[in-house]
C-alpha cells in the first residue's frame, strides 16, 4: 500500500492551516496597531 496520498495530503493541510493563521495573525496585528495608533492621536 502506497502511503504518499495521505503524507502529501497532512503536510498540505498543515501548510494551509500555517498560512491561514498566520493571515489571521496579521490582520489582528495590524487591527490592534490601527487601534493603539487612535488612542495615541486621542491623547
Amino acid at each position: 500500500m502506497n502511503h504518499w496520498p495521505f503524507i502529501i495530503a497532512a503536510y498540505a493541510l498543515t501548510a494551509l492551516g500555517v498560512i491561514g493563521m498566520s493571515w489571521a495573525s496579521w490582520r489582528a496585528m495590524r487591527a490592534a496597531e490601527a487601534r493603539a495608533d487612535a488612542l495615541r492621536r486621542d491623547r
